[in-house]
């Protein structure tokens, strides 16, 4: 008998069949990182989501620990390289919600080209600014896409819907045959002074780790209109403050924070700007989405504890 220990919630029709697969003994107790250290040795298996850290304390403690799953995309909350040398394999989700993400910041940019939120929040206030809230259009506007990857590409597909111009750079760039001949591959310097509007969507690592800065924001379009959906930690938020409030940056849409919930001081103040539209990390929060994120987790764990049968 495997022991399953899933520490972040998944959909419910995937925890039914992890509950009923034979040969899996599921526990769905949530732990606290303490916990988690002190209990994990009792496991074969761990799922988690974006919430729980498995740290290198968390891998060493794991005595009988042979898989790890992160439900999602990315694994910047697995300490994958403690995991490797213990013999753990560590797998992921990383296509089930890209579709989710990429309807979110679609959804961003029309809302800050459109100040959708702050219209509803000074109707709401019984104010009429009718003439403050001339906006833009996508049409003609050019999007700059920084990671061309799953999530980038859909991006880039609905952008070009609304006739936008768009351009992406990428360090390793794998576009589909059907979008190479639509999109301007270009450095990210080149980038950034030609985008209206800039968006990224590449993994948080040692190398993009604040990888847009003062420097890139300076050398973005007065102007400009930046999204970010992909992991806090890419985008130096100081320096994202600062273009906000000289007005280099006009407007920003966030859904990630390097520190999660923002509630430092920083957080506090790049908040408290009316140019800044933002969300809590709910990028993968549709129900289709978590849908085939539960859907793609079952299958690779059943796969993995029990040979795939079941």
């Amino acid at each position: 008998m495997k022991r399953l220990l899933v520490n972040d919630s998944l959909a419910p029709d995937a925890m039914a069949r992890l509950k009923n697969t034979e040969g899996i003994e599921v526990d769905d107790r949530k732990r606290t990182q303490e916990q988690l250290v002190k209990d994990i040795k009792q496991f074969d298996a761990i799922i988690v989501r974006s919430a729980t850290k498995v740290t290198k304390e968390v891998i060493e403690a794991g005595d009988r620990l042979s898989l790890i799953v992160r439900a999602g995309t990315g694994l910047d909350n697995v300490e994958v390289d403690a995991a490797k040398r213990k013999g753990i394999k560590v797998i992921n989700t990383p296509a089930a919600n890209s579709l989710s993400v990429a309807e979110l910041t679609i959804g961003f940019m029309i809302s800050m080209a459109r100040f959708i939120p702050q219209g509803t929040m000074s109707l709401k206030e019984g104010k009429w600014l009718k003439k403050e809230f001339k906006g833009i259009e996508l049409h003609d506007s050019t999007l700059g896409i920084i990671g061309i990857g799953r999530v980038g590409q859909l991006v880039a597909e609905r952008a070009l819907a609304f006739g936008m111009k768009v351009m992406a750079y990428d360090k390793y760039p794998n576009v589909k045959e059907e979008l190479k001949e639509k999109i301007e591959l270009l450095s990210l310097d080149e980038l950034l002074p030609k985008s209206d509007f800039i968006t990224v969507h590449v993994p948080l690592m040692k190398e993009t780790h604040n990888l847009i800065g003062e420097r890139e924001f300076e050398k973005m379009k007065d102007g400009v209109y930046f999204v970010h959906c992909a992991r806090g930690g890419i985008v130096d938020e100081q320096a994202l403050y600062n273009a906000l409030v000289s007005g280099k940056v006009k407007a920003a849409a966030l859904d990630v924070f390097e520190v999660e919930p923002p509630v430092d001081d920083l957080r506090k103040r790049l908040l408290s700007l009316n140019n800044v539209i933002c969300t809590p990390h709910i990028g993968a929060s549709t129900i289709q989405a978590q849908k085939r994120v539960g859907e793609e987790v079952v299958e690779k764990v059943i796969a993995e504890l029990t040979g795939g049968e079941n």
